[in-house]
């Protein structure tokens, strides 16, 4: 399950709009060995397409070295598709290179409500999940958090 705060939904749905009748592409950054996102990096579609994505090898290089500075992993991947569902095309499922990472699509194919969907793809199966939307990630207590009872 994807667990995402609705402002980061909401930058990635804004992006998709404002780059809209091409497709929108980015990144959601989290800390290293965390489910949640936490950072929104939009990127440039080097494509300019309504139809296909793909990150600038530069760009992308660049992202990397910042998220790897900062202890951040790509928590998702996002896309748009313009003109049909958010799922994952033949194309999309060949660049997935990151198993660990949620595959998030979003479809402007309706100029009043998006669809927004999640995914895994790991060796080429797409698996969608369930995905939730939050205002805020709730802290996370373990049993070390609790303080003892001491009746």
């Amino acid at each position: 399950m994807l667990v995402i705060r609705r402002d980061l939904v909401d930058e990635v749905v804004a992006h998709a709009r404002r780059d809209h009748p091409d497709e929108a592409c980015g990144m959601l950054a989290g800390p290293e060995g965390s489910d949640r996102p936490e950072r929104f990096v939009p990127m440039e579609n080097a494509e300019r397409s309504p139809t296909f994505y793909r990150f600038d090898a530069a760009e992308q290089l660049r992202v990397h070295r910042e998220m790897e500075r900062a202890d951040e992993v790509p928590v998702v991947i996002y896309h748009s598709h313009t003109a049909t569902e958010a799922y994952p095309s033949r194309t999309d499922v060949s660049y997935a290179h990151e198993p660990d990472a949620h595959y998030v699509l979003v479809s402007t194919r309706d100029p009043e409500r998006h669809e927004l969907r999640s995914y895994r793809i790991v060796d080429g199966v797409i698996t969608e999940e369930p995905v939730e939307v939050v205002d805020s990630y709730a802290p996370q207590t373990t049993g070390a958090d609790v303080a003892p009872d001491r009746t």
